[in-house]
């Protein structure tokens, strides 16, 4: 077995902490708990964007105790990240990219409570491939973690045993800790700079999972007036099972498909309604921002 300095290791660990407290902000959510946000470059911080939302007066709680007034320069639910900028010019330096992680590799996730930097070690528990969010978002890489924290850590950086920046602290389904990682961050906040918001695919309908004998798929529960759908002469109550040939099990599998690739495609769904099947050519929109 390998030997190892516990001392050692645990003054790194700190060290990387150390460093990392700098670049951390806090705020208050709209659940009444608090979140983390780091900055980014150029004066501007990521945040989680499930925990920012638009009609609130933020404020960022700098290092050093300042509270300043904060603007949201724009938001992408599809990859969960919020762009933040404070009114007060805070935070020159920013994390360097870290290297490939694999899964063992030790990660320290910083955060901050007011003044207070926060701080806690876990290792990578799995890495994989380019995914889709549950909104359709496209995720450049898979990072899921086995580290124990709050949801005081969430939209903290994640570092490498280098105290370079893996990305950003996000929870999944049954609180398990994944990470948004840099390239996502990279090519999101480029967009948000720009546009203040990532243009998504609309459908323009309400939809219900259906699970009857043979048949599943999406059923319209609504539609809207000048959406995609009823344009394409979709109708209550039908149920749509494939999307280009490919089967929809329910409203999540469609909604991943609503990604930002999608805006303006041209699709064919495969429709049930009264026990008969017909396709449908429909062409999705650019999804409103309100």
């Amino acid at each position: 077995m390998t030997s190892f300095d516990l001392a050692v290791i645990s003054d790194a660990v700190a060290d990387i902490a150390e460093q990392a407290a700098p670049l951390t902000a806090s705020f208050s959510t709209h659940h009444g708990r608090t979140a983390t946000a780091f900055h980014w470059g150029d004066g501007l911080y990521v945040a989680a964007e499930e925990s920012v939302e638009p009609d609130d007066e933020l404020q960022l709680a700098l290092p050093n105790g300042e509270a300043v007034k904060t603007d949201l320069v724009g938001r992408d639910p599809s990859t969960g990240i919020a762009l933040l900028k404070p009114s007060t010019t805070a935070g020159g330096a920013s994390f360097e990219k870290a290297r490939p992680v694999r899964p063992g590799n030790f990660v320290v996730v910083a955060g901050r409570d007011s003044a207070s930097p926060l701080a806690v070690l876990g290792t990578v528990g799995e890495v994989g491939p380019t995914w889709r969010s549950l909104r359709g978002g496209v995720i450049d890489r898979r990072i899921n973690l086995a580290v124990m924290t709050g949801s005081r850590f969430e939209g903290g950086p994640v570092l490498d045993a280098s105290g370079g920046l893996i990305g950003m602290l996000l929870f999944g389904p049954h609180r398990r800790a994944l990470v948004i990682p840099y390239e996502t961050i990279e090519r999101t906040v480029a967009t948000l700079r720009e546009k203040g918001h990532v243009l998504r695919g609309y459908l323009g309908a309400g939809l219900h999972p259906i699970h009857h004998g043979d048949t599943q798929g999406a059923m319209i529960m609504s539609l809207d007036d000048n959406g995609p759908a009823k344009a394409a002469g979709l109708h209550l109550g039908d149920i749509i099972t494939s999307w280009n040939g490919e089967p929809v099990r329910g409203p999540r599998e469609l909604i991943r498909r609503l990604g930002p690739d999608s805006a303006g495609a041209a699709v064919m769904l495969a429709v049930e309604s009264g026990g008969v099947t017909r396709d449908v050519a429909v062409t999705i929109g650019e999804k409103p921002l309100t």
